[in-house]
């Protein structure tokens, strides 16, 4: 039997003319950035919850503790955010429905991009997790808004499992962006080139007298404010964008009807639905409850800690004797905590980009190999078994290392 030609009720590819063009560009940039902000807790964590006074141990008669309050913080942080998240992402569909795919994409990257940006001056622990909370809210509303979209601008099926594969892949140059900003916020903090975050005067006034914030605690703070930077293209490029036609055309029929949440646990979708939603818990349990948690584990290399330590207290006094040469003024050299601080971050954020790199490579394979391999299944099981051996090894063989 010949499969050369598609069936006749099968609609045509879509053409790809500018507009479309500008969608897929700002959808890649919000499925970038989802990532991009998502990433940000794991690398900034400690850092903050350090500067707030909930160091990650303590010392008790002489010997290293763990603290238990920067334990409760660490897990607050990672699982409130994650609620709040995907509890507003369910209505996000019926959002997507009511305003239209293109106003709830747009103002959902402006909310996390904002968010993002204000967590940059938290002043303690819990303005982090409320703006953590927003900013996830706004993550997860943008990806049910930019799928809806995307769907619905390529009724095509094959064309649309290539659209929505490729876009996506993009979540993984967001993840090795926001790894190469910390990084790169963590090299000017200790060159001293970085501004000091001076703190709105409101919120003095709010929380009462504010710690002066020090070259060491500047890098985590300008790796979430860069967290604002998906919203510029977005300003630039909104007025562009048109609604997506399919919505436009039930609304204007009177015909917009949000399907049955009940409906996915009908007896032809019982099964489907819950595998997959098992498989998708799953998923994000190993995300987030071990590679994601890569930052906090890194700082305990104290050998690797101590060379980033040494390379950044050499680049530092490098850049001291090209100021003198300059006649300019030198800058203090980071020492003890705060130089050890700087070398976690930087640490942190070089494993973070080895990490994504593979993500990247991940996503790029899937959104390939799902065009080879008809057997989704099969496809499903080509990466979850290596992955299922690979995983336990990685973190095992850090148990090995002093």
């Amino acid at each position: 039997m010949s499969h050369s030609s598609a069936p006749a009720n099968v609609p045509p590819p879509q053409k790809f003319t500018f507009q479309i063009w500008l969608i897929l560009i700002i959808a890649s940039i919000g499925f970038a950035f989802d990532i991009y902000e998502l990433l940000m807790l794991p690398l900034i964590l400690r850092p903050a919850l350090t500067d707030f006074g909930i160091p990650p141990t303590l010392m008790l008669d002489g010997v290293p503790t763990p603290n238990p309050d920067f334990n409760k913080w660490v897990g607050l942080l990672f699982y409130a955010p994650a609620f709040a998240g995907g509890i507003l992402g369910l209505l996000g569909g019926y959002m997507t429905d009511y305003f239209g795919r293109r106003s709830v994409l747009t103002y959902s990257i402006l909310l996390y991009a904002v968010s993002a940006f204000l967590a940059g001056f938290s002043t303690g622990p819990w303005m982090l997790l409320i703006l953590r909370c927003t900013t996830f809210v706004g993550v997860c509303v943008e990806f049910v808004a930019a799928v809806a979209w995307l769907a619905e601008l390529f009724p095509n099926p094959h064309q649309r499992e290539n659209v929505l594969g490729y876009t996506q892949a993009f979540s993984s140059i967001g993840g090795l962006l926001v790894a190469t900003a910390n990084s790169l916020a963590v090299a000017l903090a200790a060159a001293g080139q970085l501004p000091t975050v001076v703190m709105p005067e409101f919120l003095t006034g709010l929380v009462g007298p504010i710690q002066i914030i020090s070259d060491d605690s500047l890098p985590w703070r300008y790796t979430l404010m860069s967290g604002l930077i998906p919203a510029i293209p977005l300003i630039v490029i909104r007025p562009f964008l048109p609604e997506s036609p399919a919505w436009a055309k039930k609304k204007a029929e009177g015909k917009l009807k949000r399907p049955s949440f009940a409906g996915l646990f009908s007896p032809e979708l019982r099964t489907t639905t819950i595998v997959t939603a098992i498989m998708f818990a799953c998923s994000y349990g190993a995300a987030f409850g071990a590679i994601q948690q890569m930052p906090q584990i890194a700082p305990g290399l104290t050998k690797d800690v101590a060379e980033y330590s040494e390379k950044i207290k050499k680049g530092q006094e490098k850049a001291n004797l090209l100021r003198e040469e300059r006649g300019e003024k030198t800058k203090p050299v980071a020492k003890g905590k705060q130089l050890e601080k700087l070398a976690e971050q930087k640490l942190a954020s070089d494993y973070t980009k080895v990490q994504e790199i593979g993500g990247l490579i991940g996503r790029f394979l899937l959104a390939a190999l799902a065009v080879v391999i008809v057997s989704r299944r099969g496809l499903l099981r080509l990466f979850q078994v290596p992955g299922l051996l690979m995983m336990p090894l990685f973190f095992w063989f850090f148990l090995t290392i002093d």
